[in-house]
């Protein structure tokens, strides 16, 4: 007997929907994210179209909303999004059919790449008008980003020293070869014959040589401005022999990877998270291998981004330094971060008992309020805040290397990238029936 199975019909013509509203359910991001678009000042981005030139370009709107709802998913290399538009119904519906190519869809992020930033501090207003931002307590870290650059494309102050000498002491010798062929064919052809183009040899060597004097130069204007800081006379200071410089992404530095198990060429992402929903309240960047200094800096930017300051802070050991305890805690902050690394393997004994001795160190203080209930709670969120987000972010979203090369640029795409996040954060809000609808109807000053 037969089977019967349901039609299968391959080479059927279906009647699509009037509406690509019908395509999604309604409770899609895709919408979501269009919903929140309509509300945001996109000002610095339309002001930018005001001059009738040439072909229409693709409505910006548009383009903000594609790209945001890319970025939410995971999808941020500009080829990847242009494929996206001809093959994925979310991104069809987002763009309305429009289907600009990749060199569009790059054009416009490095066009816009500021103002596409700056839509972080917009969409965490709409985060704090949902109250998913309660500025209890925030909690820092960071992590290493592999930067859009090779670390063998790196070469330390020591080799650029040997690597100049060879290079300069070569391009002479060149020089010398070509010279003397000159005089050959003058002899042979006359006088008439240019003869200056110069060999591939000589061009390859004298770009190299630039190169790598450029980035020399840089490391010792490094060295003179950390002298300058750390001596009353600003004595010029030589870079160490070790310090290295990347020719393709100068700004980027050689980091340990997480883990510690071997090197990348990175940059150090920073990120601030509120305790109430995590979201991100600050995300900054900073191409310092290590955490230390990057505290108060990142609560700075927490007051700007969001008019006050967090009543507790928390942070690992990495961020210490008793000036940053002391200056932190007179702005009011209480703040949880200890002076000591921490782990599974150590045994953190409870806090004595008895008033604090006056005479105790800003360290020692630290390592007494750490060790007790307290003090144990409020640290203990670091490790439920910042490394989830992080892990939302690198495993969830794949977003585990930097698209864009130099200091402001990736500065501005972690911006863009926290922003994906935050939105994330009010979608699933509204989901779980937090969020009402007159907070999408506030358009952000």
């Amino acid at each position: 007997m037969s089977k019967t199975f349901r039609p299968y019909e391959p080479d059927q013509i279906f009647l699509m929907p009037v509406s690509m509203r019908e395509w999604l359910s309604g409770d899609h991001l895709a919408y979501f994210i269009s919903d929140v678009v309509e509300q945001l000042d996109l000002s610095e981005i339309t002001k930018r179209y005001a001059e009738e030139r040439g072909y229409p370009p693709y409505h910006p709107v548009m383009m903000v909303k594609v790209f945001l709802y890319a970025y939410c998913t995971g999808v941020v290399s500009s080829r990847k999004i242009e494929k996206r538009l001809c093959e994925d119904i979310a991104f069809r519906v987002l763009a309305a059919n429009n289907t600009p190519d990749f060199r569009t869809i790059s054009d416009f992020r490095k066009d816009h790449l500021k103002a596409l930033a700056g839509l972080f501090l917009q969409v965490l207003k709409l985060c704090r008008k949902a109250g998913l931002v309660k500025l209890g307590h925030v909690a820092l870290d960071g992590t290493k980003i592999k930067a859009n650059a090779s670390k063998h494309k790196a070469m330390s102050y020591k080799r650029m020293k040997e690597e100049e000498a060879r290079l300069e002491s070569e391009v002479m010798e060149l020089f010398r070869k070509a010279e003397a062929v000159d005089e050959d064919e003058d002899q042979r052809y006359g006088k008439d014959k240019r003869g200056d183009e110069l060999p591939k040899e000589l061009a390859f060597r004298e770009s190299r040589l630039k190169k790598i004097r450029e980035a020399r130069a840089a490391l010792e204007a490094e060295a003179r401005l950390e002298g300058e800081k750390s001596t009353d006379k600003g004595e010029a200071v030589a870079p160490r022999d070790k310090v290295q410089r990347n020719f393709t992404d100068p700004d980027s530095h050689i980091m340990p990877a997480p883990g510690g198990k071997h090197f990348i060429q990175a940059y150090n992402a920073q990120a601030a998270v509120d305790s109430a929903h995590q979201v991100i309240v600050a995300a900054e960047v900073t191409n310092k291998p290590t955490d230390r200094g990057q505290a108060e800096p990142m609560m700075e930017v927490v007051k700007v981004n969001t008019g006050q300051l967090p009543r507790q802070m928390s942070a690992d050991a990495g961020y210490f330094s008793s000036n940053a305890v002391q200056n932190l805690t007179a702005l009011g902050i209480d703040v949880y971060m200890p002076p000591d690394k921490t782990g599974r393997r150590f045994t953190i004994p409870p806090a004595p008992r008895g008033r604090i001795p006056k005479s105790l160190s800003t360290v020692d203080r630290m390592r007494r309020k750490l060790r007790t209930k307290k003090g144990r709670e409020c640290y203990g969120l670091r490790k439920k805040l910042p490394e989830p987000v992080f892990g939302q972010i690198k495993q969830a979203r794949g977003f585990r290397q930097f698209l864009l090369r130099g200091s402001d640029k990736v500065s501005s795409e972690w911006k863009i990238i926290c922003t994906g996040h935050n939105l994330l954060k009010l979608f699933r809000a509204r989901g779980r029936g937090l969020l009402g609808q007159e907070v999408l109807a506030i358009a952000p000053a």
